[in-house]
């Protein structure tokens, strides 16, 4: 059989023309009414969310770490209250990093969520 496009010879059961990509003939009738084939997928997915505080973590309140912040920052009150004692001792002889860096945990803190957690 030739292609009636480009006039290559094909095989007798293509329906589409290897060489210039045009369809030659229709598809059968029959394979086109058939029934659809059932595929049956079973989930065994048996995983669980393990996603627990880890040990030595301590949750934290926002609204303590921001009163903190605002009264008590220039003394770092607030890295105290989260356990960042390093920062906390820098905060208490810069007066808060000379303010600059209590507005910088103000803001941090206000998009921090409600509770959080501090390692």
């Amino acid at each position: 059989m030739f292609c009636p496009k480009c006039g290559k010879e094909i095989d007798d059961e293509v329906v589409v023309c290897p060489s210039c990509g045009k369809q030659v003939k229709n598809l059968d009738s029959s394979a086109a009414t058939a029934a659809p084939t059932v595929i049956n997928i079973e989930n065994t997915n048996k995983n669980t969310n393990t996603n627990a505080v880890p040990v030595g973590v301590k949750a934290k309140k926002k609204l303590t770490a921001i009163l903190l912040c605002i009264f008590l920052g220039a003394l770092g009150a607030h890295r105290f209250y989260e356990g960042k004692i390093g920062t906390g001792i820098l905060w208490l002889f810069t007066a808060g990093l000379f303010g600059i860096g209590v507005i910088v945990d103000f803001f941090i803190l206000l998009f921090k969520p409600s509770t959080y957690y501090v390692a």
